[in-house]
């Protein structure tokens, strides 16, 4: 079982395990984040006390139920088990490719440019987590935030913050567009007649994740500044 794990296709196998981890994680944290259309206002428009908000209800929710406490700290794990497994396969594959020249010279031609970017766009995509951290986790899980929907709602006002929050779920689209049919491929489930429609619902998975993020951005910066 040792050997396994240590080997290249254990390695394979368990990116793509933790991968499959990572992209349920985002669907949920999506499906949270869409709660923010929901406003904070009632329908004749006057503000709501901060616990009849549903993102806030969401919000509580997470930070108090005891498996999802626990769950978040599997995540982290799981995250930087992801990161590092990655590094260790590009560079593998990279030290391989160096002792073969014609592979050097026709890996680019023959690899589509979202696979030869994953390590890049994954490593992207850790920088810009841990903005997120900052600015959303740490202040909600370790200090007193009055209001969750107006924290993350206000971050949005700004447009440099918005432009990169936009750029980052690009990259992770990107990212999401290979990694999505590629771990269905590195457990075994590789068919001529199922692999077509894995591809095609990693397209829609990875159009999802990116488009609803980027949109809650965009509508949250317009709102805050007053365009719509």
């Amino acid at each position: 079982m040792t050997r396994f794990f240590s080997s290249s296709i254990g390695r394979k196998f368990m990116m793509a395990l933790t991968g499959f981890f990572l992209m349920i994680f985002l669907l949920v944290h999506l499906g949270i984040n869409l709660t923010l259309f929901a406003g904070n206002t009632d329908c004749a428009g006057e503000l709501l006390p901060k616990e009849e908000v549903i993102f806030n209800q969401a919000s509580h929710f997470m930070a108090t139920n005891p498996l999802i406490q626990v769950m978040q700290y599997v995540l982290a794990l799981g995250f930087i088990y992801h990161i590092l497994l990655g590094v260790v396969l590009t560079h593998k594959n990279q030290k391989a490719r160096g002792k073969e020249r014609y592979a050097v010279n026709h890996y680019a031609a023959n690899t589509p440019f979202n696979s030869r970017t994953m390590i890049y766009t994954g490593l992207l995509i850790l920088v810009f987590l841990l903005l997120h951290l900052w600015n959303y986790f740490i202040p909600i899980k370790f200090s007193e935030v009055p209001d969750d929907y107006l924290l993350v709602t206000s971050l949005f006002k700004s447009y440099g913050y918005t432009l990169i929050y936009v750029i980052a779920f690009i990259f992770l689209g990107t990212h999401l567009s290979h990694g999505f049919a590629s771990s269905f491929q590195s457990v075994g489930f590789n068919h001529r007649i199922y692999t077509p429609l894995i591809k095609a619902l990693g397209k829609i998975y990875f159009i999802l994740i990116s488009v609803g993020f980027a949109s809650i951005a965009i509508y949250f910066c317009l709102k805050g500044n007053g365009l719509i």
